[in-house]
């Protein structure tokens, strides 16, 4: 399990890294920033808190940062979705970072159902 972490963690990092790339790619226009700013800031903290809940001080906080870290790459790939589709950059240039974003999704997806149903037995949740 431990390995899994340290593998999850390390493709958020890999992942926040490519979003700074990006960002700093796109345009100096009032769309150009907003989106990146949104982007960045969600694509980033996704990351931030996952580890967050590497550290969790009980089960229910585990799941909740899970959870955060979850809305947050959901929200992350959305602005690459809308980049994509109001053609600021192309469909081929982001299909390997949308393909990420939609695996790590399913991953704290999947991370938050199984959290959720081992912490209904503890004491803490």
């Amino acid at each position: 399990m431990a390995q899994e972490k340290r593998d999850l963690s390390e493709r958020l990092l890999d992942y926040g890294a490519r979003l700074i790339k990006l960002v700093e790619s796109l345009p100096n226009t009032l769309v150009g920033r907003r989106v990146a700013d949104q982007l960045l800031r969600s694509g980033t903290s996704a990351g931030a808190n996952y580890e967050e809940a590497c550290g969790a001080e009980s089960k229910s906080d585990f799941v909740h940062k899970l959870q955060i870290a979850l809305k947050e790459m959901r929200e992350a790939t959305y602005w690459i979705r809308l980049l994509v589709k109001s053609g600021k950059i192309s469909a081929a240039r982001m299909s390997g970072l949308l393909d990420e974003s939609n695996q790590l999704c399913a991953i704290l997806a999947k991370s938050v159902a199984t959290a959720k149903g081992k912490a209904k037995g503890t004491s803490d949740g």
